[in-house]
């Protein structure tokens, strides 16, 4: 049962920073799919030219996301990891659902048809690796721990990426820059860590030629120049670079009925280039807010993780951090043509059921460690 005490350690301030994003990401999402208003440019005229299928919707995820959130911080984190094991049974016969008969968008196939609905497995391999590499990584006792003791969890990991990288090439990075983090704090040293940058670079060219699609291929390649197709993969970044930069200091504000998502020609305006159609609408000066709102996300949780009451807690906290800190530097960096375009969303900001319930669950974990970090005294 749910002791009321630990309410004292509940982090107030990260539940109404991610409240803050989400209703910036419903502006976001509600802009983006804006439809071309028939009267003024009032107010009014504006909320009516909203297209809000995808803000209700949206609003829903969050609903939704909020209940497995709470159901969440009511279980002591270490209950749930008595059960990270069939969680992640049950991903990865998910993720080989997705590999055999899964939905496709695109060119990519990453869901799973439920009725209307879809749903998107890759999502949840992420919290699966968190909390299966958290508890393989916690049990490990020695203090000078050998490259031997990493490869019960570094084999946990190897599997979904292995499962994802050809669909879903940007969860495979997100995971491995969650299971290079979870190693950097177990300790492991710099020479093992380096040692596996060197052999991700010896392995590139077999990835490249055996793993990755053409279509994949030709985003690395165009990231590098986007002049190479600025009709075709290159026309992503060249929009979404010139969405930012028309916004300026203060934006061309909801008024603006010229913006490049309301005329179409920015791409995925509602999920991979959001940020884009916020900057755009509020200028540098909302961009800059939803890095600091980041920001703070960030440091409160690694406050947790330092104080955090065992290894297994400081863990699931450091995964989260880093698979958010993942998804952060890449999508902002896309949107600016700094990051190649592997299609990875903004936390609490782009639309998706999937993405919002995995976001809210992870938020859950963290909340949850910080909420158990002292024993409840009776």
């Amino acid at each position: 049962m749910f002791d009321k005490r630990l309410i004292k350690n509940f982090d107030f301030l990260i539940l109404l920073v991610v409240l803050l994003l989400v209703a910036i990401g419903i502006f976001g999402i509600g802009a983006a799919k804006r439809l071309p208003t028939e009267g003024g440019n009032s107010i009014a005229d504006v909320i009516k030219s909203f297209n809000l299928r995808h803000v209700k919707l949206q609003f829903i995820w969050l609903i939704s996301g909020l209940v497995l959130l709470t159901v969440v911080i009511s279980i002591d984190y270490n209950i749930i990891g008595d059960y990270s094991s069939l969680f992640y049974l049950l991903v990865i016969a998910l993720l080989i659902v997705v590999e055999v008969a899964g939905a496709a968008r695109g060119q990519a196939q990453r869901w799973i048809a439920i009725g209307p609905f879809t749903l998107q497995p890759p999502e949840f391999a992420k919290l699966a690796a968190i909390l299966t590499g958290a508890k393989t990584l916690s049990k490990i006792e020695s203090e000078e721990k050998k490259f031997k003791d990493f490869i019960p969890v570094i084999a946990r990991f190897a599997l979904p990426i292995f499962l994802v990288i050809q669909n879903d090439l940007g969860t495979s990075m997100v995971l491995i820059v969650i299971l290079l983090g979870m190693l950097f704090v177990m300790g492991m040293s710099y020479k093992l860590i380096f040692g596996f940058l060197g052999l991700g670079i010896v392995v590139a060219p077999i990835m490249w030629f055996n793993f990755l699609t053409p279509e994949q291929q030709t985003r690395i390649l165009v990231f590098l120049n986007p002049g190479l197709d600025p009709a075709g993969d290159g026309y992503n970044v060249i929009q979404s670079v010139m969405a930012i930069g028309s916004g300026r200091i203060t934006g061309k504000s909801l008024l603006s009925g010229n913006t490049l998502s309301q005329l179409n020609y920015l791409p995925e305006p509602h999920t991979d280039f959001i940020y884009s159609v916020i900057v755009e609408a509020l200028g540098f000066l909302g961009g800059i807010t939803i890095i600091v709102l980041y920001a703070i996300l960030i440091i409160r949780s690694i406050r947790i993780a330092i104080k955090a009451k065992d290894t297994f807690g400081q863990l699931i906290v450091i995964g989260v951090v880093c698979m958010q800190m993942a998804h952060i530097f890449e999508n902002i960096g896309m949107t600016m043509g700094i990051m190649p375009v592997t299609g990875i969303p903004l936390p609490f900001l782009s639309y998706g059921g999937s993405f919002m319930w995995t976001n809210m669950i992870a938020l859950g974990l963290v909340l949850n460690v910080g909420m158990r970090r002292q024993k409840i005294k009776f």
